[in-house]
């Protein structure tokens, strides 16, 4: 199963052109499956690991993964082994693919975690000292709330990526999608500051730097962003993802629209980015409960 699994990687990278993050996580699923097909199965069947494999034994994995694992994680999972079954098959490996009619755990329905409006001024409009990497902690959450970025994506900018004159950023999103986002002036002001703390730079040098002059990793981002909002007094565990669930809400609560948003995020379907109408829908909720007369509680 290993050679495959090898040769599975190299179809993810060259004919999907998948990220390396996403064949990452494929990988990492399958070697834990292969694990437990290993302990699960017969050592003394003279057929290949991946032609023991049968609904009944992912049925097994799947309730094993239920006891430590949330239904989100455990769907990818499931659909990291029906992709790589389908390979199988289409290489005529396997005759069918086993998890086709193995069903997909429902989905936990959840509100992602946002900022309110003050909230969000109170963390970017922190002063800023006249030193580099204070500069550059003010411009990445201005970056990032003002152009709903991953973050994988803000760290992978470089430079050149940056376009100040029409207020835009090249980002290189999921499956190596390439997307156009604008930037909002208190954004490109910030960059501007930042990158002109920097000295002489160049459009291939790395946007954000670490304080070691490396490419600053999405780790200290998220650490950074923790040191921010306390300062701030903001009692809220948010993390970097949080600002680009923030930047859509704010955005649709002010009248844009659902498509519009959509294509900002880089997300390939609508039914992603629907999750943000919940969101809206709460806060008109928690606006009508607060203000019509027949709704207060007493």
């Amino acid at each position: 199963m290993d050679k495959l699994l090898e040769q599975f990687a190299q179809h993810l990278h060259v004919e999907r052109n998948l990220s390396i993050h996403t064949r990452k996580a494929y990988l990492a699923d399958l070697q834990a499956f292969q694990v437990f097909a290993r302990e699960s199965l017969s050592d003394n069947s003279a057929a290949p690991l991946v032609r023991q494999v049968d609904q009944l034994l992912l049925r097994r994995y799947l309730a094993q993964l239920h006891r430590s694992h949330s239904k989100t994680s455990i769907g990818r999972k499931l659909a990291a082994l029906r992709t790589f079954f389908r390979y199988l098959v289409r290489e005529g490996v396997l005759e069918v693919n086993p998890g086709e009619l193995v069903g997909t755990p429902r989905q936990e329905k959840y509100l992602p975690r946002t900022l309110t409006i003050d909230e969000i001024f109170a963390l970017l409009d922190q002063p800023a000292a006249a030193e580099p990497l204070s500069m550059r902690d003010r411009a990445i959450y201005e970056l990032l709330y003002s152009s709903g970025l991953r973050i994988g994506e803000l760290v992978a900018l470089n430079i050149g990526g940056l376009d100040f004159e029409q207020g835009l950023v090249r980002v290189l999103g999921k499956g190596n999608k390439e997307r156009l986002v604008p930037v909002g002036a208190k954004a490109l002001t910030a960059l501007r500051s930042y990158l002109e703390s920097r000295g002489k730079t160049g459009p291939d040098q790395p946007l954000f730097l670490n304080h070691r002059g490396g490419r600053l990793s999405a780790r200290s981002v998220q650490r950074h962003l923790k040191t921010r909002l306390y300062k701030a007094r903001i009692l809220k565990d948010a993390t970097p993802h949080a600002l680009r669930h923030t930047f859509a809400t704010h955005l649709l609560d002010s009248g844009a629209d659902l498509r519009a948003i959509q294509e900002l995020l880089g997300h390939s379907s609508l039914s992603t980015t629907q999750k943000y109408t919940r969101v809206s829908m709460q806060h008109l909720a928690d606006v009508y409960d607060k203000a019509h007369p027949r709704s207060r509680k007493k």
